[in-house]
């Protein structure tokens, strides 16, 4: 085999990997996008903090801040912090203050326990979404679990991202 018609096959091949690794990657795009729009109506209904503890979703009284900057209000679903994730029932929801005394809904966190409860390793870290989860990090409060957590903004646009836990476009003023 001459060395151009090598360059040629290698060539040809090289092609019709990429014609067919394109449109895989713009079906995966398009499969995260429709996940996210899945995930967001499922769970819009909880727009409404009272559905939320009515489907067992815990307030907490503390809104989450930092200089990076706000989470919010965590409300957490005890029934839910397992090892196991459904985009479409999160095992936490993030409120923040709406200004007219109430709270709005803003972001989804879904929260994965770590198997060995040992946050030097992370050999089991979730993914979703195409993203790969935070952590591992001590529970966040006495009594929960080493775990990965990933937040999804939304319904509040964070100049961070997406997926950034902090939000500095936040607010936990009243």
């Amino acid at each position: 085999m001459s060395v151009r018609h090598t360059r040629l096959t290698a060539a040809a091949t090289a092609g019709l990997a990429l014609a067919l690794i394109g449109p895989m990657a713009a079906q995966a795009h398009t499969t995260v996008a429709e996940d996210l729009a899945a995930a967001k109506s499922a769970l819009n209904q909880y727009k409404d903090e009272y559905r939320a503890v009515a489907d067992g979703y815990l307030p907490t009284d503390e809104c989450a801040q930092s200089p990076a900057g706000v989470m919010g209000y965590h409300y957490a679903n005890p029934e839910l912090i397992d090892r196991e994730l459904d985009p479409l029932t999160p095992e936490v929801l993030v409120y923040q203050p709406d200004g007219y005394g109430g709270r709005k809904l803003v972001a989804a966190e879904y929260y994965y326990v770590d198997a060995d409860q040992d946050v030097t390793t992370d050999d089991d870290r979730p993914s979703l979404f195409g993203q790969p989860f935070d952590g591992p990090d001590p529970g966040q409060a006495p009594g929960l679990p080493v775990n990965y957590t990933l937040h999804v903004w939304f319904w509040q646009d964070n100049p961070d991202g997406l997926f950034a836990a902090w939000n500095p476009a936040g607010s936990c003023e009243v």
